[in-house]
């Protein structure tokens, strides 16, 4: 007997999803009640503008490949204390008053931590490693005090304790060197940082806290925001210093439209997909790491080198050839932002992206073969590639959701 469409089940909601999700194992943190961002994550969130501002500042004003590794060791730097707290937050309370009083002491060091970054090789290097420590412990104390609420697990969490206290350890020795042995001992601090959950962890990361789902998507959404912002702050800042043409209006709108470009390959199905599938996932703690900690920083890598990039060609003609630094900067950092784009979604969704990895490779030959092309030039081919991206997936969208209304209707048909 044919069923009328009014009679078959509603697509799964988010309720549904939540219903569906696997029953944590036994022995588990209690979970904490889905919540939102509170607004003194939001002014944490300030902070941390200032700080990957800075970043950007350290890499463009004096541009070199060891300057462009140095900077890239303090932003992953600054990513893992800022994604180090969305964990710990993530397993508190929304109204934690111990939360509250480590996120505000912890904007106090972090905006410490933004002034001594632009010199934090040179003169700033030991005020930026004591402050960013003092993050770091803070993080800590937050998560104990989670596990004394039973949202936390203190076997994972004095694991990765463990590697935090002794990469800190390595960052303030480094800053009390000089050259090349600080560089070592940064980057041999940050490989024992990020290895702590990683590998050294990772089966007792399982049993770390319960997602807040909802929360925890968000916040990542709301950095990556905030990378992208950074890349318009960096046109707007460096043309309001110059008289206006016609030439500049639109060489200065391109890395705009790539931005733009950018929020798009995000927010428009990315995001939300994402968090519904971490809602429903089985090894839920493992993959938020993976996607979220761990190749959210590649996204956010390619952001802060495109901003930089347009710092550089702002700065100068845009009619003239690009330096290779610059066209580096912006095609590579967008094609880095799709590849770890490509990255996440794999990892997440179990989705292969071959349009942005298509993409990422059309950039690699633009800089290869656009060394004598204007600024303006290279700007408009990045915004174009980025806009045919965006444009091919919204067609497939449609397309998508046009084959199965015309799939639903002889079915509906049929029922009736």
């Amino acid at each position: 007997m044919a069923q009328h469409p009014s009679d078959e089940p509603p697509p799964p909601g988010p309720a549904d999803a939540a219903r569906a999700a696997p029953d944590p194992p036994s022995g588990s943190p209690d979970p904490v009640s889905e919540r939102r961002t509170t607004p003194v994550e939001l002014l944490w969130d300030l902070v941390f503008v200032f700080a990957v501002t800075e970043v950007t500042t350290l890499f463009a004003h004096d541009t070199n490949w060891a300057r462009l590794g140095e900077a890239m060791i303090v932003l992953a730097l600054v990513w893992w204390a800022w994604s180090a707290f969305v964990w710990a937050a993530n397993a508190q309370e929304e109204e934690s008053r111990t939360l509250r009083a480590c996120l505000l002491a912890g904007t106090v060091l972090i905006f410490i931590v933004g002034l001594a970054v632009p010199n934090a090789f040179g003169r700033t290097s030991l005020l930026f490693a004591i402050a960013y420590a003092l993050v770091r412990f803070l993080h800590l104390g937050v998560y104990i005090d989670a596990t004394r609420r039973g949202h936390a697990g203190m076997a994972a969490i004095l694991g990765f304790a463990v590697t935090v206290a002794i990469g800190m350890v390595l960052l303030v020795a480094g800053a009390l060197t000089h050259g090349w042995a600080r560089a070592v001992l940064w980057l041999l601090a940050l490989a024992i940082d990020y290895a702590g959950p990683a590998w050294l962890t990772r089966e007792r990361l399982r049993g770390l806290q319960q997602v807040a789902v909802s929360h925890f998507a968000e916040r990542y959404g709301a950095f990556v925001i905030i990378c992208i912002g950074e890349s318009i702050v960096a046109v707007g800042v460096v043309i309001a210093e110059r008289p206006l043409t016609p030439g500049l209006v639109i060489a200065a709108a391109l890395p705009v439209v790539t931005a733009v470009g950018m929020w798009w390959t995000y927010f428009d199905r990315t995001a939300d997909r994402a968090q519904e599938r971490l809602r429903v996932h089985e090894d839920p703690v493992l993959a938020a790491a993976d996607a979220y900690s761990y190749m959210h920083l590649i996204i956010v890598a390619g952001i802060i080198i495109f901003a930089g990039g347009v710092k550089l060609v702002v700065h100068n003609s845009v009619s003239a050839p690009m330096p290779d630094a610059g066209r580096l900067a912006m095609c590579g950092g967008v094609a880095l932002y799709l590849i770890g784009l490509a990255a996440f979604r794999l990892r997440i969704l179990g989705e292969r992206s071959y349009g942005r990895l298509a993409v990422a490779l059309g950039l690699v030959v633009l800089f290869a073969a656009g060394g004598g092309l204007p600024a303006w030039a290279i700007g408009a081919g990045i915004a174009a590639l980025v806009g045919a991206l965006c444009a091919g997936e919204a067609l497939m969208v449609a397309s998508g959701e046009g084959a199965s209304v015309r799939t639903a209707s002889p079915r509906a048909e049929r029922a009736g």
